[in-house]
């Protein structure tokens, strides 16, 4: 059984807590847990874009607070993002994601995440095997 204290890992456990200027993603669970997916809880600051295309990941995100949107750019759609809305990027969708208020994220990953990647230039993450040459 694992069993880990949001509280304790930001303040005791910082190298599973990822952050830039726009975000920040508290790693809960990672590959070497060995669950077969990664769980985050992830925090975007208010006003803030971000692309992204996990073309080498699945990911799945409950909204716990706060509101923004999620625009498909295959297709163009937009989708109101407030707590309680899923999504799921079940086709490695390309993707801007708006923050509005402060969102608060609930992520799964699978393949699940190291916990040392950063997003490349196109938006994705190396998978496990390629974060030597990333």
């Amino acid at each position: 059984m694992i069993v880990r204290d949001f509280n304790e890992i930001i303040t005791k456990e910082r190298d599973r807590v990822v952050s830039d200027a726009q975000w920040s993603s508290v790693r809960m669970l990672l590959a070497d847990d060995g669950m077969g997916f990664s769980f985050h809880i992830t925090f975007l600051e208010p006003g803030s874009e971000h692309t992204f295309e996990y073309k080498n990941h699945f990911e799945s995100v409950y909204c716990m607070q706060g509101t923004g949107s999620i625009t498909d750019l295959a297709t163009g759609e937009t989708h109101y993002i407030k707590p309680g809305v899923m999504y799921a990027l079940d086709k490695h969708d390309r993707h801007i994601l708006r923050a509005e208020e402060e969102l608060v994220m609930a992520c799964c990953f699978n393949p699940p995440v190291t916990g040392t990647e950063v997003h490349r230039e196109d938006g994705s993450y190396a998978i496990a095997d390629d974060l030597e040459t990333a």
